[in-house]
């Protein structure tokens, strides 16, 4: 790291607004609430300055509560990507971090070394942004729309370089499919930049954001990991992250 740079950034974007579990953010998970959890095994990795963004006071004070820090943002935000530029702008006004991390606040059992592998590839190669895989076992998940699959080439030991991103089942033939999971690293002129671009046509079609920076020319660069983190998006997941994190 150069003289003057700060470490990375690893802000936690979170709102109140889901419809499938409303107040996801606090929900109780073995007495913490679960953005709290995440925040945790953010601080754990070791890797930056760990922060919650959100529009929330009721989740900042429950952060703050917890000894973390909170860091408000506006309530018009249309992605987390959004969100995380702004409080990065606002943790770090004069830009010494060149890393920064957007981590999902809704997977609790999230491992430390998860989320410092997600930067792993920006340290070493010339992407844009970083983000991470894990191979297909299940043959249900292959055609599941809900499994996000990324299209790859191998650029390294357990490292692909992105081509594509798709809810279909691809690329065809024999081979690996790849499961994406949604955290990212940015380099902090490639986010500034997303964030001022219109959303793209593919991304609209899929439904998934990082198609604006494919279709943008930016490069995305995937590491392979060895297990999903559970995502908690509906009160039968919430159970089952209950279940998993029981004391």
């Amino acid at each position: 790291m150069a003289d003057g740079q700060e470490p990375m950034l690893v802000i936690i974007p979170a709102r109140m607004a889901s419809t499938r579990l409303p107040g996801k953010p606090l929900a109780d998970i073995g007495g913490v609430p679960m953005v709290v959890r995440v925040a945790r095994q953010a601080v754990l990795a070791g890797i930056g300055r760990v922060a919650v963004a959100t529009d929330s006071r009721e989740i900042a004070e429950a952060v703050e509560a917890a000894g973390l820090e909170a860091v408000m943002t506006r309530d018009d935000h249309q992605s987390g990507s959004d969100r995380v530029f702004e409080a990065a702008r606002k943790m770090d006004p004069h830009g010494r971090a060149e890393i920064i991390l957007n981590v999902q606040g809704d997977i609790p059992a999230i491992e430390p070394e998860t989320i410092r592998r997600a930067a792993l590839p920006l340290l070493s190669c010339p992407a844009d942004l970083a983000t991470l895989a894990v191979e297909i076992a299940e043959e249900a998940e292959k055609t599941n729309p809900n499994i996000v699959k990324v299209i790859g080439t191998p650029i390294g030991d357990r490292l692909l370089r992105a081509l594509y991103f798709t809810r279909a089942t691809a690329p065809y033939g024999e081979g690996p499919l790849y499961h994406h999971i949604g955290l990212y690293a940015w380099r902090r002129p490639a986010l500034e930049r997303f964030v001022s671009l219109e959303p793209s046509t593919l991304e609209r079609r899929e439904s998934l954001e990082q198609l604006r920076a494919l279709e943008n020319g930016m490069r995305i660069d995937v590491a392979i990991v060895d297990s999903v983190p559970l995502g908690v998006d509906t009160p039968a997941d919430l159970e089952r992250a209950r279940q998993i994190l029981a004391p």
